[in-house]
């Protein structure tokens, strides 16, 4: 299974989003095999790292995002991915753009695979404190886990 997350600038939300599942898999189901990826909609940040606040969070909970660059999504990830899961409507919206209907089959909310929280959207943290990046990181690690249990099951 090749997944991409999808936020605006990829340097907070799918970055971590990235580390998050692809270390989840490798503790918890080391038998799923899985390609992960991040990209942003915009080209604002193209070639640089996460944000220095979201390493810093995801490292102190184990997760390295250091070697991760930016990157804007790019019309080949249509056939590159099977699953393009996007932060916010917005992101999800902007890829919609991009897709045929047929690509649009694979385009998702990641907050779909943690119903149980309520949340339909990973907030985007860049303008807020730590707590934002924190609160970032509790999404995805339940949607992260979420996903890792329905790829098992299917």
């Amino acid at each position: 299974m090749r997944i991409l997350f999808v936020c605006l600038g990829n340097i907070c939300r799918s970055p971590a989003a990235e580390g998050v599942l692809r270390t989840l898999a490798a503790r918890e189901a080391p038998d799923l095999v899985l390609a992960v990826d991040s990209a942003g909609t915009g080209n604002y940040h193209i070639g640089e790292p996460p944000d220095p606040r979201m390493i810093r969070a995801a490292g102190q909970r184990g997760y390295d995002l250091s070697v991760l660059r930016a990157r804007q999504i790019e019309h080949a990830d249509f056939s590159r991915f099977d699953l393009m899961l996007a932060m916010d409507r917005q992101n999800q919206s902007d890829i919609l753009e991009r897709a045929s209907s047929v690509q649009s089959q694979q385009v998702r909310l990641f907050m779909e695979y943690a119903p149980e929280i309520g949340v339909p959207e990973v907030p985007d943290p860049y303008y807020g404190g730590p707590e934002g990046f924190e609160r970032v990181l509790d999404l995805v690690e339940a949607a992260s886990r979420g996903l890792i249990a329905r790829l098992q099951s299917s």
